[in-house]
């Protein structure tokens, strides 16, 4: 009989036990479910922000009143929607240097202003020139056809077509990542100009085209200027706009997207989108 209670004791002890830790990996499956489920819920809530944040700055760009609407030229806004801090930047594409339009001097003089050595700079420009034009002749400073893609062991030559997005610049000869992720941001296909207009130009951009940036960009931190606002107007109507959401934790939900508007959007609508890249950041 002794034994036999003992035996039955120790068996209840263990499922005891056994019950204990099925409640409490239940109960912390149950915490953890319901954390990720607040951080979706966030960050959903983010992604709208960032959204409505884009769709706010269109219509500040839009309005008549120059003290009231808003500039392309990349400067921040500030914007609060409900109880989430959102900050959006505007560029106008004009603003940018075009692949498909600049010569091989701005192109070398941006690559150089983003950290490339002069040499480099020139060599990867001309390379640039050479992709997309028709010819198969190679640029006199730097450039490169199907021969020099074939010596560095690449199985295509250059496109001797125009770019089609900014990414595909990565293809060209020389295009580093680090030199990519450097000089994107001040490249475009939509553009159209063979130089920039510096109305909207950002720093790194007009020093690409030796043009003294240090007045243009005092003058566009300067507030109540009526008159420059009334001057720049709302640009080409082609713009980058990066809006970001603050969210709990230092994170953020950002979208970053080209979109075109008046009489180049799709009948309907009020603008297209050119591209469009959503999704959360450390900071």
């Amino acid at each position: 009989m002794s034994r036999s209670r003992g035996a039955a004791l120790l068996l209840v002890l263990w499922l005891i036990v056994l019950l204990s830790a099925l409640v409490g990996a239940f109960a912390l499956t149950a915490r953890i479910e319901n954390q990720q489920g607040r951080v979706l819920a966030r960050g959903t809530v983010g992604d709208a922000a960032a959204r409505a944040g884009l769709e706010y700055a269109l219509m500040r760009l839009a309005l008549p009143d120059p003290a009231l609407r808003w500039q392309p030229d990349g400067r921040p806004y500030a914007w609060q929607f409900h109880d989430m801090a959102v900050e959006i930047r505007i560029v106008d594409e004009t603003g940018k240097v075009d692949l498909n339009a600049a010569g091989s001097d701005l192109l070398a003089a941006l690559l150089h202003a983003v950290g490339a050595e002069p040499d480099v700079a020139a060599q990867v420009a001309g390379a640039i020139v050479d992709w997309r034009d028709e010819d198969d002749l190679v640029q006199p400073v730097g450039g490169a056809e199907r021969a020099e893609y074939a010596a560095q062991g690449r199985a295509y030559g250059a496109k001797n077509a125009p770019f089609e997005t900014v990414a595909e610049v990565q293809q060209v000869l020389g295009m580093t990542p680090a030199l990519f992720e450097a000089v994107a941001p001040h490249l475009t296909i939509y553009g159209r100009l063979p130089s920039p207009d510096p109305q909207f130009a950002d720093a790194v951009v007009l020093q690409a085209m030796g043009v003294d940036a240090d007045p243009i960009l005092a003058a566009r931190a300067a507030t109540g200027a009526l008159l420059a606002e009334a001057v720049l107007g709302g640009g080409s109507g082609t713009y980058s706009i990066d809006s970001r959401a603050r969210l709990e934790g230092g994170r953020s939900a950002r979208l970053r997207a080209v979109v075109r508007t008046g009489a180049g959007a799709v009948p309907g609508t009020a603008y297209s989108v050119l591209r469009w890249e959503e999704g959360a950041s450390p900071r």
